[in-house]
């Protein structure tokens, strides 16, 4: 027997990780309450709180029903994502070096990505800068030509 002493078959891995499964989204409803949920939409809870009720609802059993089925077949949830397609295979057999040679590429490109926003941000506020410096040259200008009218009326 697979089990051992008891006669009872040890639990395979499809069986731990659909419990693990049943007791994270146990927790991911309890500890995300609807009142959470309710206040990450508040501008639409305020408009639509029995719509709001239903989505959120909605939403849960829907979670539940994607991600029990495929723990019961011992698939990820997050099957066709990163984390399913990185458990599935090790290239290398190290975690370590399996882990960066996934991570590294995606890193570089976030990274090349964020350097082009920073640099059209910095553009933007180039701009700003340089048209609230001449609103202020404006409105120094202005302030002397009051200042003169002013001088020459009295």
């Amino acid at each position: 027997a697979a089990g051992g002493d008891g006669g009872c078959p040890a639990p395979g891995r499809a069986q731990i990780f659909a419990a693990v499964v049943d007791t994270f989204l146990e927790k991911l409803v309890a500890a995300g309450s609807y009142q959470r949920f309710a206040s990450c939409y508040r501008c639409f809870y305020k408009l639509h709180p029995e719509m709001t009720r239903s989505i959120y609802d909605q939403f849960v059993s829907q979670l539940q029903a994607s991600c029990v089925p495929a723990a019961a077949r011992g698939e990820s949830p997050l099957a066709g994502g990163f984390t399913s397609r990185f458990v599935r295979r090790r290239p290398s057999g190290v975690p370590e070096e399996d882990v960066r040679s996934a991570m590294v590429p995606y890193l570089l490109k976030h990274r090349s990505y964020l350097r082009k926003v920073l640099k059209e941000k910095e553009e933007e506020n180039r701009k700003v800068a340089e048209s609230v410096l001449a609103g202020r040259r404006r409105i120094a200008e202005l302030q002397q030509l009051i200042q003169a009218r002013k001088r020459a009326w009295q």
